[in-house]
């Protein structure tokens, strides 16, 4: 099979992320001694700034590692909960129905920066100044501004100088949008890392203790001082079409670290794909390969009608039990060994129909568990009074995406990590830091009936969930994408392909995608599309015709759109690593 650039093959180590430079930044940790973990927390904080239309400093982060000193995969969990005062009740009246996407309402407690933090004390050997050192220097000297960037903040220029004109200040200089192709720099964000560092190595002694220093700055000290200050006493438009402080608080980020949590795990065929819990949706990909257990796919081919039905078919069930009974499992109990069980996917999976497309959400059953699941026909928004046109209306026109990355060293540590939220379009720039807050909570459902209903201190049902798979009980593969909802379909169909087809890690990415949009969107406004197929432009026209005879609701996308999956291996020690040419910025390297 022709593919667009090679799998990359090594001894020595690969990282491999959304974005070139970042993997660049990983790479030299990796040249310079240090190992897998090291080389994360420089590519993950270097996405924090190369990319701020898919996530920022302040923003979330799950994070799936695998440590050869102690054969142990974890997760370490960067999403931060719902603030103390975020409460129903407390929405409720401002008159809203559900969480604004955009704004200071929407604000939980930046999990990222602590996530980085507690992996490089636990796992790393570098000192944060080494780990941090390219970040600054990209927000210091510069970013390319890509098309994606300068269109994002094109889209929003208007409402930044109208609304957030801390935003206008940032991304708007002389008032208009940076060209693509020119270098953007960001000083003042450069210089909360270095005010970071200064007080992190002023506390003097070991490397784990001037972390914990730098942790402190930032949840108790000037970082959090900072956010509390702008949305305790500043008033900020969104998609209410009304003002509003927000309820994030210092204490709220005073009393937040960064969890290490066991992994959830399901056995496929020779592999074991290990996830991060129900307080994101990765269990969603176990359900499917509970669900696609019970079908020959090795015996249908990648592109073939029959493959992208059968897939899409479980994909809508496992997400409508998503809708049904996924959330933070500090405060829902979730029957994950229920739903991944043989008897219960058996039931599950003859609802699908071998020739029709389902149109309906359907969520299975477990008495004692789950909540209300919403539904809505095709077309239909629920949202909290968007206005239809002008400043305020472009508030809810764009959201930020996410991004996506994959470390393995030649020791054998993998990190697989979803760096998100914090978008330059989430929620204003905060004075005198430099980047925005996560505007995560909009995932939170104003309703006590639903498993992902909204609490003080809960974590929102996040859609960022990084991949790491065993193979033959040995660590294998670290894998991943953006694409909010979509993560767990399109890191789904590369794995399956590189399994079932025996594509290479390339050829796995590279093969055309697909998905559904059929599940209620985890986004502000929460748009429920049932039947949807979208399809990239290269799948042959007798299987999207045939597709369309099953009842499909096609939605043809360009050739090169959909997924943007990167992929690292490791077998016998020998390296392997991929990344999607969708988008032209992906970009894998090892040697």
């Amino acid at each position: 099979m022709f593919t667009t650039r090679p799998e990359i093959v090594g001894t020595f180590g690969v990282v491999t992320s959304t974005h070139w430079l970042a993997t660049a930044a990983g790479m030299a940790m990796l040249e310079r001694g240090g190992n897998a973990f090291d080389a994360a927390v420089a590519t993950g904080t270097s996405l924090n700034v190369l990319e701020p239309d898919q996530n920022g400093p302040g923003g979330d982060v799950p994070i799936i590692v695998y440590s050869a000193d102690t054969d142990e995969v974890k997760v370490i969990c960067g999403q931060g909960p719902a603030p103390a005062g975020a409460t129903v009740e407390a929405y409720r009246g401002l008159g809203l129905e559900v969480v604004p996407g955009r704004g200071h309402l929407p604000a939980v407690v930046p999990g990222s920066f602590g996530a980085w933090l507690r992996m490089l004390e636990e796992y790393g050997t570098m000192s944060l100044r080494e780990v941090l050192e390219p970040a600054i220097g990209y927000a210091r000297d510069g970013i390319p501004v890509l098309p994606r960037i300068h269109d994002n903040i094109s889209k929003n220029a208007e409402f930044f100088q109208d609304e957030w004109p801390t935003s206008a200040k940032q991304w708007l200089p002389g008032g208009e949008s940076p060209a693509t192709g020119s270098h953007f720099a960001m000083p003042e964000l450069a210089d909360t890392y270095e005010r970071l560092l200064g007080e992190a190595e002023a506390a003097g002694g070991s490397r784990e203790k001037q972390i914990e220093a730098a942790h402190d700055a930032w949840y108790k000290g000037f970082v959090a001082e900072a956010i509390d200050g702008f949305l305790r006493t500043t008033e900020v438009m969104d998609e209410s079409g009304r003002r509003h402080f927000g309820f994030l608080t210092a204490d709220d980020m005073a009393n937040w670290t960064a969890a290490i949590e066991d992994p959830v795990t399901y056995d496929y065929l020779n592999s074991t794909v290990c996830k991060a819990g129900p307080w994101c949706q990765g269990p969603v990909f176990l359900q499917q390969l509970a669900l696609l257990k019970g079908f020959d796919l090795a015996a249908m081919g990648p592109e073939s009608p029959e493959f992208v039905h059968t897939v899409i078919e479980c994909a809508k069930l496992a997400f409508a039990d998503r809708e049904a009974f996924y959330g933070d499992p500090d405060f829902v109990d979730v029957p994950l060994d229920v739903l991944l069980s043989d008897e219960y996917n058996e039931m599950r999976r003859a609802l699908i129909d071998p020739e029709v497309a389902s149109h309906e959400l359907r969520p299975g059953s477990v008495q004692g568990y789950g909540g209300k699941v919403f539904e809505w026909p095709q077309g239909s928004v629920r949202n909290a009074g968007l206005p239809a046109s002008g400043a305020a209306g472009a508030a809810g026109a764009v959201h930020g995406d996410t991004c996506h990355f994959d470390v393995i060293d030649r020791h054998g540590n993998m990190v697989a990590a979803t760096p998100s939220g914090g978008w330059l379009d989430g929620s204003p720039t905060v004075p005198g830091l430099g980047f925005c807050v996560s505007a995560r909570g909009q995932m939170f459902w104003l309703d006590d009936d639903t498993a992902a209903s909204l609490q003080p201190g809960k974590r929102p049902r996040t859609t960022l969930t990084p991949s790491l798979a065993l193979k033959d009980g040995v660590p294998y593969m670290a894998f991943g994408t953006p694409g909010g909802d979509m993560q767990d379909t399109w890191s789904l169909h590369a794995f399956l392909h590189h399994v079932h087809h025996g594509m290479n890690l390339q050829e796995a990415i590279e093969s055309p995608q697909f998905h559904t949009e059929h599940m209620p969107n985890s986004f502000y406004p929460r748009e429920c599309k049932p039947g949807h197929l979208a399809l990239e432009g290269r799948f042959p026209a007798a299987t999207v015709k045939a597709l369309g005879r099953r009842g499909h609701d096609i939605d043809m996308r360009g050739d090169w759109e959909l997924s943007y999956v990167t992929a690292a291996t490791r077998e016998d020690g020998v390296l392997k690593a991929g990344a999607s040419p969708r988008n032209m910025q992906c970009y894998a390297a090892g040697r």
